[in-house]
């Protein structure tokens, strides 16, 4: 049985991106370097994007009397 492989989560994502950022940004990268490093970083960003849109989803708020609540962080219609 193979082993099943373990997302990452939202903080080694952002780790990711990090390192990813500091290898475009060296003065010696080639060109496929860099397209193949930019092509991984677009990926990683579209990850935290959901992973960030799932937990925007089931963020709850407790309302005075201790029932919950969907947030609203009054942006909607900006």
């Amino acid at each position: 049985m193979g082993e099943k492989k373990k997302t990452p989560g939202l903080e080694e994502n952002f780790a990711r991106l990090e390192e990813l950022i500091g290898k475009l940004e060296e003065e010696d990268i080639s060109l496929e370097e860099a397209f193949q490093t930019y092509s991984e970083g677009m990926a990683v960003l579209k990850r935290c994007n959901v992973q960030i849109d799932r937990v925007e989803k089931q963020v709850l708020k407790l309302g005075e009397e201790g029932q919950l609540e969907e947030f609203e962080d009054g942006s909607e219609g900006i």
